[in-house]
């Protein structure tokens, strides 16, 4: 599979299954095109040059014989290289793949089901999942922590995120978490990674330096521009928190030296144009940042809307030239959605499968309800077990052990699919009640971040 488009005067060309990005001139981009419309999925070098009398033919008011030939040339090799016209060697790979033995790496420990604020967008229901306000005792997360160690086989690193509802309401109790997990690392020859999701509304001095110490990286939620943020994450009586935070935020920042943090947003219909909130925050300082858009009902009145879709595209597109003209200045910041790997990227198993919910990656309720991930807790139907039991609906987990591109109609013939790795297994649940749909318009939006990220590395490396 080639996929071939321009942006910001840029002609590139994908390769699909062997990764290889090409930047090339009109004549190679407009000989691909004429390639790719002969026989895409079966073409070969020795095809190539069996083309080569009707591409002359195609293109010759365009271009000499010669350029044609010299361009045909460079084609044939790098298909002989391997690296353009590809074949699909992962769907042979996919039969292995689902009887993989799978253990646990992951946990999202709801260390509150409680909020501080009203988010008007929050899937949590302020911070309820459609359940009950309550905290984790320390033997509910002791028991979960000991559940990851002996679940993950012979992997050493694991990942903890402490997530709410707003995990500082509960925060002694991570304190001690956090200090049960180290005493159990050099004991089971294990290595925590534990991170912290935080709206910053408690934070103070005394958890910024624990966060430092301890937390591999911090979460920090902001929206953006104030007046975007305020409406978006009030407190319950309606009054904005941007002005509490935002001096919080900048000192966290600074104290971690501008890595191992995201300052991460939600934009929404009412402000498309969220590249804004993107610079405004990189204008504040915040170097690592992520403002990611909606998934809500269509019937919310912030809803992104298939007729959205254009305009955001513009606003990505903005945005990343933006962010090229800044790294000219040497003032470049991150965006997470265009961050891409091109030279070596996630392992095979990360590209079909994704984020391993259900499998690798479970999420932990206060009462210690095992969940597939933090978006399907209070969904019943995906409740897979306890601290106490273990997994007892392994039903579940089998069904997200097969939930991988190739079991996804929508992703087989998608260019962006090893990047996004089938998308969102909650939003895909969600929109079409099915774990292996996807979600339409966020796929939109993935194909256009997975086309500016590469754009942008393309413009940098010339």
């Amino acid at each position: 599979m080639v996929h071939q488009y321009k942006n910001n005067g840029i002609n590139i060309v994908l390769d699909v299954n062997s990764g290889g990005v090409h930047v090339v001139d009109d004549l190679v981009y407009d000989v691909i095109s004429q390639l790719k419309a002969i026989d895409e999925e079966n073409m070969s070098a020795e095809k190539i040059g069996e083309a080569e009398g009707t591409i002359v033919s195609q293109l010759s008011e365009i271009y000499t014989e010669e350029e044609i030939k010299e361009a045909l040339a460079d084609i044939q090799e790098l298909t002989e290289a391997e690296q353009l016209f590809t074949k699909d060697i992962y769907r042979d790979y996919i039969t292995d793949f689902k009887k993989r033995e799978t253990v646990v790496k992951a946990l999202c420990l709801h260390i509150a089901h409680d909020c501080n604020l009203a988010c008007r967008y929050c899937f949590a229901e302020e911070g309820e999942y459609h359940g009950r306000r309550a905290l984790m005792t320390y033997e509910v997360g002791k028991k979960a922590l000991d559940f990851l160690i002996a679940n993950s086989g012979n992997r050493r690193n694991l990942e903890v995120d402490f997530f709410g509802g707003e995990p500082l309401m509960n925060w002694q109790v991570v304190k001690d978490l956090v200090r049960y997990g180290r005493e159990q690392e050099a004991l089971h020859n294990k290595k925590f990674r534990f991170t912290l999701t935080t709206n910053g509304v408690l934070l103070n001095d005394e958890v910024m330096d624990f966060a430092n110490r301890e937390m591999a990286n911090v979460v920090l939620s902001i929206d953006g521009r104030k007046e975007v943020h305020d409406h978006m994450r009030p407190f319950r009586k309606g009054q904005g928190s941007y002005d509490l935070i935002l001096p919080k935020f900048k000192k966290l920042a600074e104290s971690r030296k501008q890595t191992d943090y995201y300052v991460r947003g939600t934009f929404t219909h009412n402000n498309l144009d969220f590249a804004e909130d993107v610079l405004h925050l990189a204008n504040e300082g915040f170097k690592q940042i992520s403002v990611e858009p909606v998934v809500s009902e269509e019937s919310e009145p912030y809803a992104i809307k298939k007729e959205d879709i254009p305009q955001i595209c513009e606003e990505y597109d903005r945005l990343a030239v933006e962010m090229i003209e800044r790294h000219k200045k040497e003032e470049d910041f991150n965006f997470f959605h265009f961050m891409i790997d091109l030279k070596q990227g996630p392992c095979v198993a990360k590209r079909l499968s994704g984020c391993g919910s259900g499998t690798e990656y479970l999420a932990v309720t206060p009462w210690g309800d095992f969940y597939p991930c933090h978006q399907f807790v209070g969904e019943e139907k995906f409740l897979m077990g306890n601290v106490d039991t273990g997994i007892t609906n392994t039903e579940i987990r089998d069904e997200f052990k097969l939930c991988n591109v190739y079991a996804k109609e929508k992703c087989r013939d998608c260019f962006a699919k090893f990047y996004c790795s089938g998308g969102c297994a909650a939003n895909s649940y969600k929109f079409h009640n099915s774990i292996t749909d996807t979600y339409d318009i966020g796929c939109e939006l993935q194909r256009k971040r997975v086309e500016c990220a590469i754009m942008i590395k393309a413009a940098l490396a010339e």
